[in-house]
């Protein structure tokens, strides 16, 4: 039975990470920004359900949801324990291959890809987060920021400008980052 274990709070002050038993996910992530995005997927859908919920991302063993700012987590917290006491973890579809680097990608990206992997990606879902790689187009590299980390005013500013600074010294001093 899946069960809630712990939650964690986010730099996000909206955002709380709910630490599960059970992996809902083996390598991808899942981030819903909205109600209708989240309505071909059964958890997203069921999450965004309770009152005050505006996002929902989940991978591995957390489910990371944003809500309101006039929202009370006490009206959100117990709903959602329930929920996923309840919920039916075969309902969860099928990973997809997981999308952007392919084996037609340049070398440049595909090293950017590992190094977010290796190094970024651990420390956003420590925060409830993640990040997608969307475009690399000659030196400007787009990502999209998930889960908590998607509308938290810190990854907007320090956190886009480490990954930059990271990537520059590993990668491309000429990289510029961009959040698209």
């Amino acid at each position: 039975m899946l069960k809630v274990l712990d939650v964690d709070l986010t730099p996000n002050p909206q955002a709380l990470k709910f630490i599960l038993n059970e992996k809902l996910l083996k390598k991808e992530t899942r981030s819903f920004n909205n109600t209708e995005e989240g309505s071909q997927d059964p958890l997203a859908d069921a999450i965004f359900k309770i009152d005050g919920v505006v996002s929902v991302f989940y991978m591995d063993r957390f489910v990371t949801i944003e809500k309101d700012a006039k929202a009370n987590w006490g009206k959100i917290q117990k709903p959602f324990a329930e929920l996923i006491r309840n919920f039916d973890v075969s309902l969860i579809p099928e990973e997809k291959e997981v999308e952007g680097i392919s084996k037609t990608s340049t070398n440049k990206l595909k090293q950017i890809s590992d190094l977010i992997d290796v190094r970024v990606k651990p420390a956003l879902a420590g925060d409830g987060g993640g990040l997608q790689i969307l475009d690399l187009t000659e030196n400007i590299l787009t990502i999209r920021y998930q889960g908590a980390c998607g509308t938290c005013p810190s990854a907007v500013r320090g956190t886009l400008v480490a990954i930059e600074n990271l990537l520059k010294r590993e990668v491309d001093p000429n990289l510029e980052v961009i959040s698209g």
